[in-house]
């Protein structure tokens, strides 16, 4: 019996769409398939139509239990990422972030912040060897930095304006990221 071309790619589709369905393979393929999609970089919002971060009134908490008051932030470069170990589109962009952290810890906030316990996210970092810190809230956050879905990632100049403004995954470490990175902090 030989086997169409149409019954072929019927078969395949009917193959991946199996796998989405059978939860131990769809976590796999959908973090794959946003990797595929954190190819690009995220693009900076135009001067004029930034917002400015009037309100820094937020405490936070890292996985250490040292409190962090985002106050100290002001007038810093800062870099807000809004994540959770579940979520693929997060897993995908991780790598890049933590390569951008690596590169910048010294002179850029990093705020990874999760409503995780520390429990999983411990589990998470150890298993791809992230150093960065995850933080939670312990206030609420600046209303302009108001997420719905994660991954949600701010840049934040050292006047408060936001810079980038980004809901889904993204390659963090891009030369126009770091470009962008370098540029925000010779205006200090």
């Amino acid at each position: 019996m030989k086997i169409s071309k149409s019954q072929r790619s019927n078969i395949i589709f009917l193959v991946i769409i199996l796998l989405l369905v059978i939860p131990q393979t769809r976590h796999p393929i959908q973090v794959f398939l946003q990797k595929g999609l954190a190819m690009f970089s995220p693009s900076v919002i135009d001067e004029e139509k930034r917002i400015v971060l009037t309100d820094y009134n937020w405490q936070l908490v890292d996985e250490n239990g040292v409190s962090y008051n985002f106050n100290d932030a002001k007038g810093k470069v800062v870099f807000i990422n809004f994540w959770a170990t579940w979520c693929p589109p997060c897993i995908a962009e991780m790598p890049s972030m933590e390569k951008l952290y690596q590169d910048y810890k010294d002179e850029v906030v990093f705020l990874f912040v999760s409503n995780e316990t520390q429990e999983v996210i411990s589990k998470f970092k150890t298993k791809h060897d992230y150093e960065f810190l995850v933080h939670a809230s312990l206030t609420a956050h600046p209303v302009q930095l108001e997420t719905s879905s994660i991954p949600r990632t701010f840049v934040i100049d050292q006047q408060g304006h936001i810079v980038i403004d980004k809901t889904g995954a993204a390659d963090w470490n891009s030369k126009s990221v770091r470009k962008l990175m370098d540029d925000l902090l010779r205006l200090e």
